[in-house]
């Protein structure tokens, strides 16, 4: 599967923006996809999952924030930010995987398949 994140931008803290990251390739169904992100001269870090029957999971720090969603007839998983802050600035990486299992949902290991990312700025 290859993967295509896009959405990203620039904009002010408080606003919201909505990731996409589509899917090519068949049984999308199939795969776990998740949302990590990388701010510079940072590690990347896990951001929220959606498995195969819909269950989502987040950081703890942005599950309050931070809306993930997938439509299988798109094969498109959505990721909604709300009252961003300055500190989400980052590039957002979308990932799947269909062997990954939930112990495993929040490691970049977990994952044979990455998007190329795109920019989030959040300026204050």
């Amino acid at each position: 599967v290859q993967l295509q994140a896009s959405g990203g931008g620039l904009v002010q803290a408080g606003e919201s923006l909505t990731l996409s990251c589509v899917a090519s390739g068949r049984a999308f169904n199939r795969y776990v996809v998740s949302w990590f992100r990388q701010a510079p001269g940072e590690e990347r870090e896990f951001v929220s999952s959606i498995s195969r029957s819909f269950s989502t999971g987040y950081a703890d720090s942005l599950k309050d924030r931070f809306t993930i969603s997938r439509d299988n007839a798109k094969n498109t998983v959505y990721l909604q930010m709300n009252r961003l802050k300055s500190e989400d600035t980052a590039v957002y990486y979308c990932a799947a995987s269909q062997t990954a299992i939930v112990s495993s949902y929040r490691s970049r290991s977990a994952y044979g398949y990455w998007g190329q990312g795109t920019q989030v700025t959040v300026s204050s």
